[in-house]
């Protein structure tokens, strides 16, 4: 009975163990326990010693369960692939966090080249007052730093060569009228024949050479800056005055309009003789001024006339700033510097620019269309690469650019970025560090 009832458990485990595999393990305890070894003619399967099934089975559906993850890993990852360089940003968030943004279009690039230089006073607007005449000063109208007007009265000398000038004309016109009158009776007798030919003939002689004098004595006038009528003029209110004189007054005028920048006498100096002071004052009209530059030779064939030019009277920032223009570029060489003489012209109505005070010129040389410029504060370095931020629907995206050429305030993007798109070209770092945060939390 005992035989039979194994070979019964046997042959029910070895089909028990074709059918289901997982079960071997069991019937193989059951056999132990009963002193029973499998033979070495049975299936593998079905003489197996590991437990096949228990372990098949966990792993198919691992295998599943595996696969299912890595699809939904994917998936993630494909998102995460599609909003990486993405940030999401609201109108009122970028309104509040004053990001500045604008249309990256084409526009001109500008090069430029930085020379040293100092001011001068425009030579064309600066003028001396000259002691024209012998004299002593009699008055000093105008101060230091004075304004002054084109004609204006400056100072009044004591002269006696004017008095001699003066005398000299009025002299000759209160004979020229004499001799006029004469040669005018004369005449009169001649056409009625009642004087000889020689008497009229005598007086016209006189008379012209009276004319004559009055004309040699205007003309010494004039040389002297002084106005033939003005002279007769007071001459008459002398008359009407006679403790005054104007007779030996010589008025010093303002050839232009500008300041007094240097006053060379005081009143009572004698001036007009060889060894004399021979200007009173010094007026300059500084509303223009001059920058004198020196420009090497290398960069000397780049500079042209009517140039651009931001003057700066100094590196540190908030330096006053102010644009002039090239008038004049030396076509001679300096032999000692191997460099020319460059001269820019600078406005200067509020008289800040000081003559001798030395300036930064950037001279510019140069200017290049570009159909992509953005400005250099637009720009930001993401892993090595230079970026802008590119406005969306929901906020902004990371761009990598390539750039060209540049000046000083922009650059030319040579691909990476269309014409017409908008970008952030204020406060863009904050987009980097939003940028720099979400990539930070997606790695976690």
């Amino acid at each position: 009975m005992r035989i039979i009832l194994t070979v019964i458990l046997v042959a029910a485990g070895v089909l028990l163990g074709a059918a289901v595999p997982a079960v071997t393990g069991f019937v193989q305890g059951v056999l132990a326990s009963a002193g029973l070894t499998p033979s070495k003619s049975a299936p593998a399967a079905a003489i197996s010693t590991t437990p096949a099934m228990p372990s098949a089975l966990p792993s198919a559906g691992a295998a599943k369960a595996g696969d299912r993850g890595h699809a939904e890993g994917e998936h993630a990852h494909s998102e995460a692939e599609g909003e990486e360089g993405h940030i999401k940003m609201s109108a009122e968030q970028v309104e509040n966090q004053d990001i500045k943004v604008a249309k990256a279009d084409g526009g001109t690039l500008s090069r430029h080249i930085l020379v040293p230089g100092t001011i001068t006073p425009d030579t064309d607007r600066i003028a001396r007052v000259p002691a024209k005449v012998v004299g002593t000063v009699a008055e000093m109208r105008k101060r230091l730093g004075d304004a002054v007007r084109k004609d204006e009265v400056v100072a009044v000398l004591d002269s006696r060569e004017v008095a001699d000038a003066k005398s000299e004309y009025l002299t000759a016109v209160v004979r020229a009228e004499l001799e006029k009158t004469n040669f005018d009776r004369q005449q009169a007798l001649w056409d009625k024949r009642v004087s000889a030919e020689s008497a009229y003939l005598n007086a016209k002689a006189v008379y012209t050479e009276a004319v004559l004098r009055q004309d040699l004595a205007r003309q010494k006038l004039s040389a002297l800056g002084l106005n033939a009528a003005e002279v007769a003029k007071l001459a008459k209110q002398d008359e009407a005055t006679p403790n005054t004189s104007t007779l030996r007054q010589y008025e010093l005028r303002s050839p232009l309009a500008g300041r007094i920048v240097e006053r060379k006498v005081d009143v009572g100096t004698a001036v007009g003789k060889e060894g004399d002071p021979s200007d009173l004052y010094t007026v300059a009209d500084l509303s223009t001024v001059w920058i004198e530059l020196s420009v090497s030779t290398v960069d000397l064939a780049k500079v042209r006339e009517g140039a651009p030019v931001a003057v700066k009277a100094g590196q540190e920032a908030g330096a006053r700033q102010e644009q002039g223009k090239v008038i004049f570029v030396s076509p001679l060489l300096n032999a000692d510097t191997r460099s020319a003489r460059v001269v820019v012209a600078l406005p200067n109505k509020d008289m800040a620019w000081r003559p001798g005070t030395y300036v930064t010129a950037e001279v510019e040389v140069a200017q290049d269309q570009v159909p992509v410029r953005v400005p250099k504060v637009a720009l930001q370095t993401v892993e090595g690469r230079r970026v802008v931020f590119v406005r969306t629907d929901e906020g902004f995206e990371k761009r990598k650019v390539e750039l060209g050429r540049s000046d000083d305030d922009a650059f030319e993007v040579v691909s990476g970025l269309r014409p017409g798109e908008d970008i952030a070209v204020g406060n863009s770092f904050l987009l980097k560090a939003e940028l720099g945060k979400s990539e930070a939390d997606h790695d976690h």
